[in-house]
This record gives structure tokens, sequence and C-alpha cells, in this order.
């Protein structure tokens, strides 16, 4: 992987989250690279290309990781997921889905569907800078990715 390479994609709508999200993983130092969509269907664009054109490479770098919020206009987290999952350009880069969402339903499709991890965010910005440093340290330092 070349310092240029994506490295997190971040889909987050909330602007205030975005903001906290790239300051842990900043003040953390673990990415240096960082590519934010805002809605789940901007993710599919970035991830697969324009809707329509089935089966072309995307012009954008693949990320090593992606974060998802659930709660996405357009296409939903869930919807994003299982379109990341069902693709075999995509099925192997882990995706942590980051959300306010404690629902059960919520939880249990996301695993069905594939996810690699569910986090809860916490209130607090320094709970929320931990997590994401945690999440951030395994997912970009300890695990060896198919993508490396």
């Amino acid at each position: 992987m070349t310092d240029s390479a994506i490295q997190v994609l971040l889909v987050e709508d909330d602007a205030n989250d975005v903001t906290l999200t790239l300051r842990a993983l900043q003040q953390h130092r673990l990415a240096n690279r960082i590519e934010v969509v805002r809605d789940g269907q901007e993710a599919v664009d970035y991830l697969f290309g324009a809707e329509g054109a089935d089966g072309r490479l995307p012009a954008n770098p693949m990320p090593r990781f992606i974060l998802l919020d659930l709660k996405l206009p357009k296409l939903s987290g869930l919807e994003v997921l299982a379109r990341i999952k069902a693709d075999q350009r995509t099925r192997s880069i882990p995706v942590t889905i980051l959300t306010s969402s404690r629902e059960d339903i919520d939880v249990a499709r996301a695993y069905e569907l594939g996810v690699n991890s569910y986090i809860v965010k916490p209130v607090d910005f320094a709970q929320f800078s931990d997590a994401v440093r945690q999440v951030g340290f395994y997912w970009l330092l300890l695990n060896e990715s198919p993508h490396s």
C-alpha cells in the first residue's frame, strides 16, 4: 500500500460526527488518507461507480477499512453494507458500523449481512475517541488484510 492509498472510507451524514471521527483518527495517527462520503448513495457510487455502471471498476481507490453509519439519507447503512458484502471486489474490506442505534434488529441484520463489527457511538468525546482509536488500531495496524 502506498501512502496515497485511501485507508479509511467514512460514511457519515452528521457533520459533528464526521469532525469527531476525523479528529480521533488524526489524533491517534491511524490513517494517512481518509475519504468522507455523506450518504448511502454517495458511498455506493464511490465504491462501484455511478448508478447503472454495472461491472465497471471504480475510478476511486478501494479503502482498507470502512466506518459506516446506519441512519443515512438516500440508502441506509444496511443497504450499503449489503452491496459491499455481495460484491467480490469489496466483500473482504472490513466494515465497522459506528451508529447511535442500539436496536437488536439493527445489530442482528448487520451481522446477517456480514458486518465485521458493530459499535454504538459513545456520547462522551473521550470515549468516542477511544472507540475510534481501538477500532482503527485493530483494522489498520493489527489485522492482516488481503488488500495489504
